[in-house]
This record gives structure tokens, C-alpha cells and sequence, in this order.
């Protein structure tokens, strides 16, 4: 029995998608866009769309004369030869439209998933210059996780549009053509086909709708169990599974949400079933008054047996093609709302300046200043900072230090330009850096962060960010500053060798502390005028961080830099330290006079360093 609370769960985990379409994003506009997208990459799929539905009528049309042609032939007592005649003329052309709509259907097919790949780029650009705020803001994820749901394989609304496209067409012409051949028939058996197949229209709807409104809830079900199987094949969690027993609890989550899976499809099981007794009831219906009002046409008024075959296909026929223009323009609907997904994530607005823009003067070094900066993240209530003013002069050796949520790091993404203040200003000698070309600042600034990506390419493609032609000479000096150029010769294939074992059989996997080291080669090739280092030596071990510390000024000669560290001894190498401490500066000055004026900055140094003077444990321990 599975408790109807833990469904609840789920169901609360997220409202369920409001299926109105938003302003702006009408379903017409979204054809509009696709057929742009189309015309301008592969203007093929339209043509097709349009020749599939000419076809598809003329198919319709054969098919419909075909019986009761052939039978009136034999009612009119033609010779074998003229009835043969009319079978392989109808043989003849079922054969070639057929052929011809199966090549053509085989040839959109390419164009089609040409224009869902190029959406899917566009996204996938729009992702990867996307300014840095919108992939930490949830809302704008969740938006560009629906956009790739939209055009996520051959069976999305991005390809499967044209085939709605095409039906609807092919089915608004197929109408016209049985509404004016029922025509000669009374009207109340028009009205009463068009009324069965809405009803029938209406009952289909209402299984879909139901799916639709429960999506999420299904998806949630799916996720879960994804995320389980994921997680129990990574490789990362697998020192974690095995030391924390955590075995029970994955099986767990598969078998608890299994089971609201299961109930999930049984449900949805009985809604189909229900509503199915309904379409059943609406055809034998419509077929039923059909056949006895054409039986007794035929009996009372002498209606051949072949007009009576041609009507009783019609009216059959007839409610297809109400059906199909129902069911088309609510594909076309459900299908408009993923394009406005797709849409609303490549037209988002980026806050940032990222074309044109004032230039960025040429200079040795630079100022960088905080005014009057409160920030926030997107979503939360809780302000990192409020009213925080710095001057970072040009050259200078900077260090941030403080205790774990102290702002540190956000304070370098604030910087560096990453994120924009909630209010206030960062200043680039002077001016709002608000008003440069974002890239361009970017490219003032070398980094090494607590969280860094590398992709599975080789060492030298790593340090230089360039798989085209990097500057072999250049990167071994970068790592040999960072001290680690001593481990890459050792490598099967020094600067060659791939870092990673996902794509690459003979790849390595590199320590965290040569981890560190190598990103630190990079930001150095990199060579900005400010460097920025967030804990750049916190998986390192003492000497190794030693090393760094000698090198540093090396490192910094004749640029800005910003040094993040938890360990205070580290700090007697730059020129200011500032302790922050819940979003504020605290304390200000270089290592002598912060512990001369004994304060946080003084109290957070005296309890690391006595652990690295003789009997500190002991002392620690006494205390």
C-alpha cells in the first residue's frame, strides 16, 4: 500500500507549469520563428511540409475512390479488361504516391533535425557566453532546462512541429474536400459526425491534458531514479558508497520511488481506460446512425452499393479530419509553449555589456574599487554585503582573509566582474565597469578559484587554453612558477598526455594539489594585469605551499593581485591585508600592524600558528 503522503511529496516539490502562453509568445508568433529558422538554414522542410500535404490528399482521394469505383465497374457489368484497367491505374497511382510521400518523408527528416541541431546551438552558445549571474540564478536554469527538454531528440516540438504543421494542412484540405462531397447528404448527418468526432476530440483531450497538468510530477519520478543510477555508477561517489555503507539508502530511494512510480502509471492507467468507454461509445454511434440512415437511402431511394460504400468511407472519413484539426491545433499549442521555453532563453537579457561598450584603457596596472557595494544573490533574502567601500591600488599585493562565509569569494566574483552589485559600484580606474565590453574586462584578470573546470584535453591544451597552437616554450615556464612542470615530465606523455579518463583510455587523474598547481600555470600563461588567487595552495601540503609563498612575488611582479587564504601566515607577503568578518571589513593594514593592534585578525593567527610551534598540542590540549 503506498502512503498517499509521500505522492504529496513530490507533487509539492514544484508547482505544476502554468499552460497559459505568455505574453508576446503567441502560437502564431512561434511558427512565425520557426519557418524564420527554417527559411534561413534549411528552407527544404517548408517545401516538404507543403508537398507532404499535397500528397498526403491525393492519397487521401485515392483511397477513397478506389472501392467504390472498382465496384461500380462491376455493377455496371464492364468487361474484365476495363476493370482490370481500373485496378491498375489505382494500383499504379496508390504505388506511386505512396513511394514518392516515403522519399520525400526520408529527405525532411535530414533538414528537420538541421534546424532542431542549429536551435540547440544557438542555445548552447547562448549557455557558454551567458552572462556568470545567470548560472548561479535557479530560475534562469530551470529555464534553460526546459529549453533542452524541447530539443532533446527526434520526438521533440522543435522537429515534431512540422510534422503538426503538416498534418494540419494535409487534414484542413482533406475537410474541405468531404464537407463539399457530404454536401448531397441530409445536414443533420454533417452536424452529427462533427459533433461525435468533438466529443471524441474532447474525451482524447482530456487524457492528454491530464498527462500534461502531471508531468512534472512524473518527471520528478524520473529524475529521482536517474539520479540514483548515476549516482551509483560515478566514480566519484564510489569511495563515499562503499566507507558510509551508503548502499541501503540509494536502494532505498530506487524502491520508495519505484513504487510512486508504479502507482503513478496506474493511475494514470484507469484515466485512459475511463475515457476511452466514451470514444468507443461516440464511433459506434456515429457508425451505427451512419449505416442505418445509408441503408435505408439505399433500400428506399435506390442508392447504389457503390455511392453507398463511397458515403458510409466519407462520413467514416469525415471524422478523422475533425479529429486530426482538433488534436493538430492542440499539438500546436502544447508544441508552441516548449518553443516559447526555447525562446524565452535565447532572448533573455543579459545584464551584462557584452557588445560594444567604452574601451578599456591600456595601462601597466590598474585601480579596482568597491563603492557603496550592498550585493545579494538571485532568489535569496540574505545581503553578503551592505555598503562595503575598497580601494585596491594599482600593483598592489592584496590578501582577503577571514572565516568561512565571511564574503570573501564573492567579493573576487564582484571584482573580476562575474557578478554585478545589487547596489553601488565596482570601479575600474574610476569608471563604472558596467559601461566596458564585459569580455574585455574579463581579459584583464588571471584566476585561480576554489571550483575550476578542466576539460579533457592535454596538459599543454589546459595551461595554454588553446588547442590550435600553443606556446609550448611559455607553457613550461608557467609550470614550472607553479612548481609542477618536475611531475608533467614524468607523465607518459609530458605535456601531451590527457588529463581525465572519460574520453580518453590513456588519460591521468592528477592529484588535488597538482590540480591546484596546474590552474595555476594557466592563470599565469594567461598573464592579466590582476591576478586573483582563491586559495590557491588549500590542497597543498606545508612545503609544497612554501614553495608557492617564495614564488609569489615572482608571480606578481608588476600586476594587481588579490591572495584569498585561510592560513594567515601566507599574508606576510603582500602589501595590505584586509579581515573580513560577516560581509565586513573588520580590520585593515599589513601583517605587523594587524597583530599589533590584536585583534580578529591577531586572535585567528594565534590559534593556527600555535599548532605548528613545538608542544602547541599539548598547549592546545591544556587549555
Amino acid at each position: 500500500m503506498i502512503n498517499s503522503e509521500l505522492r504529496k511529496e513530490f507533487l509539492e516539490v514544484e508547482k505544476k507549469m502554468e499552460r497559459k502562453t505568455k505574453q508576446g509568445y503567441s502560437v502564431s508568433k512561434n511558427v512565425g520563428w520557426m519557418i524564420q529558422n527554417a527559411w534561413k538554414n534549411e528552407k527544404s522542410v517548408i517545401w516538404f511540409c507543403l508537398l507532404l500535404a499535397f500528397l498526403g490528399v491525393l492519397l487521401n482521394l485515392v483511397q477513397l475512390f478506389i472501392a467504390p469505383e472498382i465496384l461500380g465497374k462491376v455493377e455496371e457489368g464492364a468487361s474484365i479488361s476495363s476493370l482490370f484497367t481500373t485496378v491498375g491505374v489505382f494500383s499504379g497511382l496508390l504505388f506511386l504516391l505512396l513511394g514518392l510521400r516515403r522519399y520525400v518523408v526520408k529527405n525532411t527528416l535530414i533538414g528537420r533535425v538541421f534546424v532542431r541541431m542549429n536551435i540547440a546551438f544557438q542555445i548552447a552558445y547562448k549557455r557558454n557566453t551567458t552572462s556568470y549571474e545567470n548560472h548561479i540564478n535557479t530560475k534562469v536554469t530551470r529555464m534553460l532546462k526546459k529549453a533542452e527538454m524541447a530539443l532533446h531528440g527526434n520526438q521533440s516540438s522543435a522537429e515534431q512541429i512540422w510534422t503538426t504543421l503538416t498534418n494540419l494542412l494535409e487534414n484542413g484540405m482533406n475537410f474541405i474536400i468531404y464537407l463539399f462531397l457530404l454536401s448531397n447528404l441530409e445536414w443533420w448527418i454533417v452536424l452529427l459526425v462533427i459533433g461525435t468526432g468533438t466529443v471524441s476530440f474532447l474525451v482524447n483531450k482530456k487524457v492528454t491534458q491530464w498527462k500534461y497538468e502531471n508531468r512534472k510530477e512524473e518527471e520528478q519520478y524520473i529524475a529521482h531514479l536517474d539520479y540514483v543510477n548515476r549516482t551509483s555508477e560515478s566514480v566519484t561517489m564510489a569511495k563515499d558508497i562503499r566507507i558510509f555503507g551508503l548502499q541501503g539508502w540509494l536502494r532505498d530511494i530506487h524502491s520508495r520511488t519505484l513504487h510512486l512510480y508504479d502507482a503513478f502509471r496506474r493511475q494514470e492507467g484507469k484515466v485512459q481506460i475511463l475515457w476511452g468507454i466514451v470514444d468507443v461509445l461516440m464511433s459506434v454511434a456515429r457508425n451505427g446512425i451512419a449505416y442505418w440512415y445509408l441503408i435505408t437511402l439505399t433500400l428506399q431511394e435506390g442508392m447504389s452499393a457503390s455511392q453507398f460504400l463511397l458515403y458510409f468511407t466519407a462520413v467514416s472519413s469525415f471524422a478523422s479530419w475533425i479529429l486530426g484539426i482538433l488534436e493538430d491545433v492542440t499539438n500546436l499549442q502544447k508544441e508552441s509553449l516548449d518553443i516559447t521555453s526555447v525562446r524565452e532563453y535565447l532572448e533573455l537579457p543579459e545584464p551584462f555589456c557584452f557588445e560594444g561598450g567604452k574601451k578599456i584603457p591600456e595601462m601597466e596596472a590598474y585601480e579596482l574599487k568597491a563603492e557603496h557595494v550592498t550585493f545579494c544573490y538571485p532568489g535569496e533574502e540574505t545581503y553578503i554585503f551592505r555598503d562595503l567601500n575598497l580601494t585596491i591600488h594599482p600593483g598592489e599585493k592584496l590578501a582577503i582573509v577571514g572565516l568561512n562565509g565571511a564574503g570573501k569569494t564573492t567579493l573576487i566574483k564582484l571584482l573580476s566582474g562575474l557578478l554585478d552589485p545589487t547596489e553601488g559600484k565596482i570601479l575600474l580606474n574610476g569608471q563604472d565597469i558596467r559601461e566596458f565590453n564585459r569580455r574585455e574586462y574579463y581579459g584583464l584578470f588571471s584566476a585561480v578559484f576554489q571550483e575550476f573546470s578542466v576539460p579533457e584535453i592535454t596538459v599543454e591544451q589546459t595551461v595554454a587554453q588553446d588547442c590550435i597552437a600553443p606556446d609550448r616554450k611559455r607553457v613550461k615556464e608557467c609550470l614550472k612558477k607553479a612548481g609542477i612542470l618536475e611531475k608533467i615530465n614524468t607523465l607518459p606523455k609530458g605535456l601531451e598526455t590527457h588529463l581525465g579518463r572519460e574520453v580518453y583510455k590513456d588519460g591521468v587523474l592528477l592529484s588535488g594539489g597538482q590540480m591546484q598547481r596546474l590552474m595555476l600555470a594557466r592563470a599565469l600563461y594567461k598573464n592579466g594585469k590582476i591576478l586573483m588567487l582563491d586559495e590557491p595552495t588549500a590542497a597543498l601540503d606545508p612545503i609544497a605551499e612554501n614553495d608557492i609563498y617564495q614564488k609569489y612575488s615572482e608571480m606578481t611582479q608588476e600586476r594587481t593581485s588579490l591572495f584569498i587564504s585561510h592560513r594567515l601566515a601566507s599574508t606576510r607577503f603582500c602589501d595590505r591585508i584586509i579581515y573580513m568578518e560577516q560581509g565586513e571589513i573588520r580590520e585593515e593594514g599589513n601583517h605587523e600592524e594587524l597583530l599589533a593592534a590584536g585583534g580578529g585578525y591577531a586572535e585567528l593567527f594565534e590559534v593556527q600558528s600555535r599548532y605548528y610551534r613545538e608542544g602547541g598540542d599539548e598547549d592546545g590540549a591544556r587549555e
